[in-house]
């Protein structure tokens, strides 16, 4: 825990970054070309567009207004100015404008925008919102609003998102004659803080307090508005409350409990919370959370959320594999979190998840084409789960495209006296620091070699500190100063390593981070990897996919003597660096008309190769793994 809770960092932003590295930049290009655009078409040909005018009635299969389409279209929007900020885009520039206005006219006198609610249902207002997303669509709306602004200087669409949010203050709060009321599935909170820092205007960062304040509070108001609507609140169809995280007060949570994104959207605004007002019990909070939910209740891959009845969780160590849930969603969720505790204190931990995240969990949710997405992410496929170009609860692949679009925002991070490398990916920064402006560039291969060259060019020569996050999975980094060898141990703190030092225009730091092929094996009481290992090298996680393989991925057991070898394969996959080996393979002979019998199968030797994870069921249909037997004696 940080000395004292305040926000010591604060993230580049995407616009002062321009990324330039092999691995990004096709995707960010892919994303910017063909998946925005494949998802606004989606989002106009299933209604969610045109469901912002007023008088528009479905005509066709697919097409509706739904309680959540809002915030599709939102995260579209955000996606979308990003991209228009690094690349602009008349077109793309005309196409928002075009969307906004649509938007802005469906607001009502009084400030309310919400299309389902507006023009389906507006007796309903704010019955029921344990059930309904009101506050959460509102949310993404307005994280909408802002990216606009920042990325454009427009305030169209920041001016609406202003008058809802107003109008949103006047409604909720502990003042009387207001609900005291906070939405079933958590977003609002980090978005007023968002339109607290881009405005100034304290309203917004107190209203957000509010919603994490009482949520959870005695009368619970869930109970109360079921009453209100006629019902028992003893019928909730989720059984309990712990399924939107308002089971207890937040401060008082231990565990991470019910749907996974509403979860970690939650602790994230927390984190910005304990920041913006130094609330030490509010961080305490975050800590006991963090600690929980990815010691003892996350993928390897960073993904979260096993099951698919919550879409979230169920207990300590419960990840199945074929079953997993692991919404792309989720992912992004939890990369968001920390990257929020990693500016309250610069601890690798932090940094550590928003890269295994990144490289496998979040970017497994998008075909390598950018037109298919993943909602669930399992680490385990009879060669039946795949991906699709939509879904009718479509919030995945807005969501992906929106932090794609953003990725530059969450390389570096500055505070008076530091500039902090968290991501290690070729690009170029214009940082503050220092009272001045300094040009940091990396150029690396990154992920699939440690070696990165990064050169400091400060205005003037002056003291400061470059940190460089060093990666958990990495065992002997080596680092040099303009080729002057740095004992990295004697100057790391929590897992950075901090060089202080008078800097000049030209200077280089070379950081060498070794890759070796590893074999991770997951916590004794993770039962369903009892006797497994996945194979890891620096952030990536690798899998073993049917496409590669002769023999059927079940019976392959991989035992501790094969020796694996990492290669380039420049056309795989888009190029990819892939695990190879010798194996062994369980043996069928003999077993024709036999289930069971009193000895082990015969075994034979067979090639393995595993692809990253990210890049699975970009092929023909076959199984999948990422856990491999490794039986001892095999």
């Amino acid at each position: 825990m940080p000395d004292s809770v305040k926000r010591e960092f604060t993230p580049v932003g995407f616009k002062n970054v321009q990324i330039t590295d092999n691995f990004w930049s096709p995707r960010i290009k892919i994303n910017r070309e063909v998946t925005i655009p494949h998802e606004y078409k989606q989002c106009k040909d299933t209604g969610r567009i045109l469901g912002f005018v007023p008088d528009w009635v479905p005509q066709n299969p697919g097409e509706s207004r739904h309680i959540f389409n809002d915030s599709d279209v939102a995260k579209w929007v955000e996606a979308a100015s990003y991209s228009l900020a690094t690349h602009p885009d008349p077109e793309l520039d005309a196409l928002l404008d075009e969307v906004i206005e649509l938007i802005a006219k469906a607001q009502q006198p009084d400030g309310y925008l919400n299309t389902y609610f507006s023009f389906c249902a507006p007796d309903k207002r704010w019955t029921n919102l344990r059930d309904c997303h009101e506050l959460y669509c509102a949310g993404h709306l307005i994280e909408a609003a802002v990216a606009h602004y920042e990325a454009t200087g427009k305030r169209r669409l920041l001016d609406v998102m202003c008058k809802y949010a107003d109008y949103i203050d006047s409604v909720f709060g502990p003042e009387p004659g207001k609900k005291r009321g906070y939405c079933g599935h958590q977003e609002i909170e980090l978005a007023l803080v968002k339109l607290y820092r881009v405005t100034g205007n304290e309203r917004y960062l107190k209203l957000s307090k509010f919603f994490i304040d009482e949520r959870g509070r005695q009368p619970h108001y869930y109970d109360l508005e079921a009453r209100e609507r006629g019902e028992d609140p003893a019928n909730f169809w989720a059984k309990s409350y712990e399924y939107c995280q308002a089971h207890i007060p937040v401060r008082e949570q231990t565990e991470v409990v019910g749907h996974a994104v509403r979860a970690f959207y939650m602790y994230s605004a927390m984190a910005d919370l304990a920041g913006e007002y130094g609330d030490e019990s509010l961080l305490r909070a975050c800590e006991r959370l963090w600690d929980n939910g990815v010691n003892k209740r996350m993928y390897i891959t960073g993904g979260i959320g096993p099951s698919a009845k919550n879409e979230g969780f169920t207990f300590d160590y419960d990840l199945p594999n074929e079953t997993a849930y692991a919404e792309t969603c989720a992912a992004i969720a939890l990369l968001l979190f920390a990257h929020r505790m990693l500016q309250l204190d610069c601890d690798s931990r932090y940094g550590d998840i928003v890269e295994r995240t990144l490289y496998n969990g979040i970017l497994s949710g998008v075909s390598l084409d950018g037109t298919r997405f993943f909602y669930q992410n399992p680490l385990a496929s009879l060669g039946t789960h795949h991906r699709s170009e939509w879904f009718g609860c479509a919030c995945c692949p807005p969501n992906i495209a929106r932090l794609l679009a953003s990725l530059g925002g969450y390389i570096y991070a500055c505070s008076d006296t530091d500039a902090a490398i968290n991501l290690y990916i070729q690009s170029s920064a214009s940082v503050q620091v220092a009272g001045q402006n300094v040009i940091i560039s990396q150029k690396t291969n990154y992920p699939w070699d440690g070696n990165i060259t990064i050169t400091v060019k400060p205005e003037k020569t002056a003291q400061f500190a470059i940190r460089l996050r060093i990666p958990s999975w990495c065992r002997s980094a080596e680092l040099s100063v303009n080729g002057q060898r740095v004992d990295v141990e004697s100057i790391t703190i929590k897992g950075f390593a901090r060089i202080e030092r008078e800097w000049s225009s030209g200077d280089v730091i070379e950081l060498e981070l070794p890759m070796p092929i590893e074999r991770m094996s997951a916590h004794p009481d993770v039962r369903q990897d009892i006797a497994c290992v996945a194979l890891q090298r620096g952030p990536i996680v690798f899998c073993i996919e049917q496409a590669d393989n002769e023999e059927p991925i079940h019976r392959i057991v991989l035992p501790d003597t094969s020796k694996l070898e990492a290669e380039l394969e420049k056309d795989l996959l888009g190029g990819v660096v892939a695990i190879k080996g010798e194996a062994l393979a369980l043996d069928t002979n003999g077993w024709d008309g036999v289930l069971y019998r009193p000895s082990k199968p015969s075994v034979k030797t067979t090639k393995i190769k595993a692809i990253p994870y990210y890049a699975w069921d970009n092929r023909e249909p076959g199984e999948m793994s990422v856990w491999i037997r490794a039986i001892p004696g095999v």
